[in-house]
């Protein structure tokens, strides 16, 4: 009996085939989508920037989209409570994240157990915008500058505190960033949230902090606190009698966080266009504009491919952070 041999090129064709209609009828699924409204994690508590800038962008974005996006606060365990649960979520578009410099760039190296990879299991959607750091002092505290507040450390080793809104956020690796250039011993404080570290920095239980401007701008501006330093390149327009921690004695640092929108890995990708396009057009509304200025936050709208990109660049720049301040979390 002759046996017949299959055509490889006929079956990679009708393997291509099938690719093309399971492409076609994802592309005609989202045409139809949204079909609900879509939950939008932050992985902090209410309150800091955030918070902010999930509810600015997420009110622009339902009416761009026309079903509401709902945001979530869902804090605790620096963040991965929430980015894992979005990270094991049906990737059908209804299930966002909003990244952060903590969970996507900090979390991997401080954490050796961490239960998602920004790489694997995410599909990133848009880069939102960055938020300066500043470093502010309590009323308490006998220092108005920078180079005050160093040399007030150095006279108190280990006696000095500042806090942050919890292990691995952004105002933790700021300060740690700031101590070790400073050559300052100074004592970690976290807390569970901005909101907490403020509370605790106005009534005089902890000495310093390093924040985003949501947080600090308004207590300095009524004279409860000070801030000695901005973490930017450049001073920022809402402070300009700030100087920058470069122009005072430590040039090249910078420090800022930001944020951006994911999907689980494996959202199809006329869903994440859709996404991508809807925060672009709320970016460029004026109520987030003027939001996000008021915060002297700076609004990207860099695409998947730039964002995933931007992502890996911050994981090795601020990993080093954590590897010279000998910071983890098991």
């Amino acid at each position: 009996m002759m046996l017949l041999r299959r055509n490889p090129l006929r079956r990679w064709a009708r393997l291509a085939w099938i690719s093309l209609l399971i492409g076609a009828a994802a592309a005609a699924n989202a045409g139809e989508w949204p079909e609900r409204p879509i939950r939008l994690l932050v992985p902090y508590g209410p309150g800091g920037s955030s918070d902010v800038v999930a509810r600015a962008v997420a009110a622009e974005m339902s009416r761009d989209l026309g079903q509401q996006v709902i945001v979530e606060n869902k804090g605790g365990g620096q963040g991965t409570i929430a980015t894992t649960e979005v990270a094991r979520a049906n990737p059908d578009g209804y299930t966002l994240i909003l990244g952060h410099v903590g969970t996507l760039a900090v979390n991997p190296t401080m954490m050796p157990k961490l239960n998602y990879d920004p790489r694997r299991d995410f599909a990133p959607i848009v880069l939102l915008a960055k938020l300066p750091m500043v470093f502010a002092v309590g009323g308490n505290v006998q220092a108005k500058t920078l180079p005050e507040f160093v040399q007030l450390a150095r006279s108190k080793p280990g006696e000095i505190n500042y806090g942050s809104a919890g292990n691995g956020s952004a105002g933790h690796l700021a300060f740690e960033m700031l101590k070790t250039a400073a050559k300052i011993d100074v004592v970690h404080v976290p807390y569970r949230g901005t909101g907490a570290q403020v509370n605790d920095l106005l009534a005089g239980n902890i000495d310093a902090a390093a924040a985003g401007t949501p947080g600090l701008l308004p207590h300095a501006l009524a004279g409860k606190i000070r801030i000695v330093a901005v973490g930017s390149a450049a001073r920022l327009s809402v402070l300009p009698d700030v100087p920058t921690v470069a122009e005072q004695g430590y040039p090249g640092f910078e420090s800022s966080q930001w944020f951006g929108l994911l999907a689980p890995a494996g959202t199809p990708e006329p869903v994440i266009k859709r996404l991508h396009q809807a925060a672009v057009h709320a970016l460029n509304t004026d109520a987030v504009r003027n939001r996000l200025a008021h915060d002297a936050s700076e609004p990207s709208g860099a695409g998947p491919a730039e964002f995933a990109t931007f992502i890996d660049a911050e994981e090795l720049r601020w990993g080093r952070v954590v590897k010279d301040a000998h910071l983890s979390i098991e």
